[in-house]
């Protein structure tokens, strides 16, 4: 079945429904074509994520993996699959777990390059203490290169109460976070994410 991206949306990646380990998504262009599937690997004790060109899996894009097993500010680096460093993306542990979700996009020397910043104030407070709240309101990131700078691209939860759906605006090119670091930052949220709501 094919998804179509809402407008200005240049992927959607939208959970598997029926993966009774791990979590898979498949990942959509604009115009509804599968362009990757994404996998986490179950029973793992470091987070273990994948993403391939398709569900075969016969052809890896890049692989996400976490640098330790336990980790309150979890850092999570996207390598190619013959393990040469594309990025890292580290979550901030304290405000991640109590205000709102916010990762930091560091690069292959590892020096920081960009935010990733849940918007709002209440509704990320609302969702981590109301219970079944999360359903009513979807999360949305804004990425951006400064705490000031205009967002190069948003992250958004599409509402739906049964399957888990996240598209991804891209509203300028940049040098540095091209659209595959773009894609493992949304497969990461939408496995760490998706699995929290």
């Amino acid at each position: 079945m094919a998804i179509k991206a809402a407008p200005g949306e240049k992927y959607t990646i939208r959970r598997k429904v029926f993966k009774v380990f791990g979590a898979a998504f498949h990942v959509y262009d604009a115009q509804g074509a599968v362009v990757g599937y994404c996998k986490q690997k179950a029973m793992k004790l470091r987070e273990d994520i994948r993403l391939y060109t398709d569900e075969s899996c016969s052809k890896e894009l890049l692989v996400l993996r976490a640098r330790q097993v336990i980790d309150f500010g979890a850092t999570y680096d996207v390598t190619t699959p013959a393990g040469d460093a594309i990025a890292s993306l580290r979550r901030k542990g304290m405000k991640s777990s109590f205000i709102r979700d916010e990762w930091l996009v560091l690069d292959a020397n590892n020096e920081q390059v960009a935010i990733i910043r849940e918007q709002g104030s209440i509704a990320p407070l609302a969702r981590r203490y109301v219970d079944h709240i999360a359903f009513l309101l979807p999360q949305k990131f804004d990425v951006m290169r400064g705490e000031q700078a205009p967002p190069i691209a948003t992250l958004r939860q599409h509402f739906s109460p049964f399957v888990y759906r996240l598209g991804v605006a891209i509203h300028s090119d940049d040098e540095v976070i091209d659209d595959l670091t773009l894609l493992a930052a949304a497969c990461l949220i939408a496995a760490i994410e998706g699995r929290q709501n």
